[in-house]
């Protein structure tokens, strides 16, 4: 078949079998950026968003996503998150990058954590803005960095 883990050699899906595999501490950090009009930046710097603390809603919502990955994604396994953290930070006037860092103790990695809960941290800012700026953007969302397990270290270059 090929290099694709998730089929097998009758190219079927599956979930890969990590039974056989040493538990190590696996650590994963994902970012990615919405860009969105000035205003509605201030609007989110200055907490006055009716609806509230629009990066805080944005923080819970990416760590119930990164809990909740292997219900979302069909082949992930369900882990146990040992730490998820979620910061934020302004680039200029229009955007807001997202920084996720995720870890586990166990049998594989949490990469698909982390971007899911990068993602929905920011489709969170956008949902809860989009009343008065529709027209927000996302991108730049990737892995920066992974490590543990029989791959090791991995860093973006």
């Amino acid at each position: 078949m090929s290099d694709l883990t998730h089929f097998n050699a009758r190219g079927e899906a599956h979930m890969v079998d990590v039974g056989e595999k040493a538990a190590t501490h696996r650590v994963a950090i994902a970012t990615g950026d919405i860009h969105m009009q000035a205003s509605t930046l201030k609007l989110i710097q200055e907490g006055g968003h009716k609806k509230g603390d629009v990066l805080a809603i944005a923080r819970v919502a990416g760590i119930m996503a990164a809990k909740k990955t292997a219900d979302l994604i069909p082949l992930c396994h369900p882990l146990a998150l040992s730490h998820i953290s979620i910061e934020f930070d302004t680039i200029g006037d229009t955007s807001i990058r997202c920084l996720v860092r995720v870890e586990t103790n166990g049998q594989t990695g949490v990469e698909m954590e982390a971007l899911t809960s990068v993602n929905i941290a920011l489709l969170t800012i956008y949902d809860m803005c989009k009343a008065v700026d529709r027209g927000m953007t996302m991108d730049n969302i990737g892995l920066q960095e992974k490590s543990g397990g029989k791959s090791g270290l991995w860093q973006r270059g």
